[in-house]
């Protein structure tokens, strides 16, 4: 049951969030997680290259430098606690002339001060033998083993879900309006569902975090929308790609990166555009031909034949081009969690630890459990099992035998375990993040009505109320003769 008095409250849940939520709910403490959209995960954290990043492109100077490689070793722990897809595939950086070997190097030396290990360049044989379809113009290419590929909206679901189990509360569609003050110390939010009282705010609110910092008179937080557009693919049939490969990069960007997905898929991007809304994720026909444009440069026989969808997603760039960690210097207890991007997913664990520490140093008592729960039950993942285990899956329960997703084989069970489970999906869009239903070649053409019908169905509403993601997103505007209803399910 909800209460009204919490030690911390943390606004926003991407992945900076979540972590800190994850992080916090391990001591003794009363936590809150605010996120004003319908689901954790709906904004950068959901639409981003999902790769964790080794570390060696970062300014070891900034938060960045210092944060990425201390998140990539934790990481490692965290995916195997709470059963998160992760494949330690390596990265590259790929020079194509021999101007970018001074570049490699450069590279090469920045890694080595930020701690990161394993790192070397390797040379065009070792290319052409480790990726038979790159160009076969390459150089050389720093080679960085510690990197990997994650589901990055199922890392942040994945901490928030042991956050509740040890403890912490999170308010979905909970909207921050404003922070109260007194005598110079945060007293506590005002949401559109009520007042909520606190000593400490963490500002996770992503592309938002300078409006919610404003409201404590923090001005020098600035976040500009930087837009990233993307391809991708379906399940990797005859063209392979095995690591994570970046071009030479440049001041703000890492280049059009080609990189498999932990599920098979191939993902090419993204542009990098400033916008000015918050709220622009639109894709544009020129960003998607810079896209493929600078992808061929690195495969030139990559076609875009199994292509199955584009989308964008933005980045909350701060003006410093840096992440801003600290507590504000105009009241006491509000902590910025602010200008997260890229390398944000890979550098999460280690931004919750700094946060807590921040916290600790603000007075908040930092007393840990005695039995706290690190692990997560690993979730069905029908698409992934042989004839042989789903068989058995369905003797126990004959809800795995109806499919409702037949481009990546998800089942009615695994959609009623999404929606029921802790931090449970209530849109089309939570379903698919959870299940991957309508994640497949049909993009949902094939089982979006019928994902839309069991929402429906569990949640006690009308399918007109059902939304594909945020409020303004209705899967059915209006009824002409009615639904199936159960019937769907049914006869799957």
């Amino acid at each position: 049951m909800s209460q009204n008095k919490y030690d911390v409250i943390i606004v926003g849940g991407g992945i900076s969030g979540c972590a800190v939520a994850w992080k916090l709910a391990r001591y003794n403490l009363d936590v809150l997680l605010l996120e004003k959209d319908p689901d954790v995960a709906t904004g950068t954290t959901k639409a981003n290259t999902a790769i964790i990043h080794a570390g060696y492109n970062a300014d070891p100077e900034k938060q960045k430098g210092r944060l990425n490689n201390k998140g990539n070793i934790q990481i490692k722990q965290i995916v195997k606690d709470l059963n998160i897809p992760f494949e330690e595939i390596g990265s590259l950086v790929v020079g194509m002339e021999g101007d970018d070997l001074s570049v490699l190097d450069e590279l090469l030396e920045k890694g080595k001060r930020n701690g990161v290990e394993g790192l070397e360049i390797v040379d065009r044989e070792w290319l052409l033998r480790e990726e038979p379809h790159i160009n076969k113009d390459v150089v050389a290419a720093l080679w960085a083993p510690t990197a990997g590929i994650i589901t990055p909206w199922e890392f942040a679901l994945a901490m928030a879900q042991n956050a509740v189990a040890n403890g912490a509360e999170i308010q979905l569609e909970t909207e921050v309006l404003d922070v109260y003050t007194e005598n110079g110390k945060v007293t506590g939010v005002k949401t559109n569902k009520g007042d909520y009282q606190t000593d400490y705010v963490v500002n996770a609110a992503g592309l938002y975090a300078d409006d919610l910092a404003k409201m404590v008179g923090v001005e020098k937080i600035e976040i500009h929308p930087r837009k990233g557009e993307y391809y991708i693919y379906d399940h990797a049939k005859d063209f392979e790609i095995n690591h994570v490969l970046f071009p030479i990069p440049t001041k703000i960007s890492k280049g059009i990166v080609c990189t498999p997905t932990v599920e098979d898929n191939l993902l090419i991007g993204p542009t990098s555009d400033f916008v000015d809304s918050k709220e622009d994720l639109a894709t544009t026909r020129e960003g998607l031909d810079h896209v493929f444009e600078g992808a061929q440069k690195m495969f030139p026989d990559l076609t875009l034949q199994d292509s199955i969808r584009v989308f964008a997603g933005l980045r909350a760039a701060d003006k410093t081009e840096d992440f801003v960690i600290e507590a504000a210097d105009t009241v006491d207890g509000f902590v910025n969690v602010a200008g997260i991007q890229s390398p944000g997913l890979s550098s999460a664990p280690a931004i919750a630890d700094l946060t807590a520490e921040i916290l600790e140093d603000l007075g908040l008592t930092l007393e840990e459990k005695k039995d706290v729960i690190e692990t997560r039950e690993e979730p069905v993942r029908f698409y992934e099992m042989s004839n042989e285990e789903r068989a058995e899956y369905v003797e126990d329960n004959k809800e795995y035998g109806k499919i409702i997703c037949r481009c990546e084989t998800v089942s009615y069970k695994e959609i009623l375990d999404a929606i029921h489970g802790p931090v449970g999906a209530r849109t089309v869009n939570a379903v698919k993040r959870r299940t991957r239903a309508g994640a497949g070649r049909c993009q949902g053409g094939f089982c979006g009505p019928r994902v839309t019908q069991i929402l429906a169905d569990e949640l006690g509403i009308d399918t007109t109320e059902v939304r594909l993601e945020k409020n303004n997103s209705k899967i059915v505007e209006h009824k002409i003769k009615g639904l199936l209803g159960s019937k769907v399910i049914d006869n799957a």
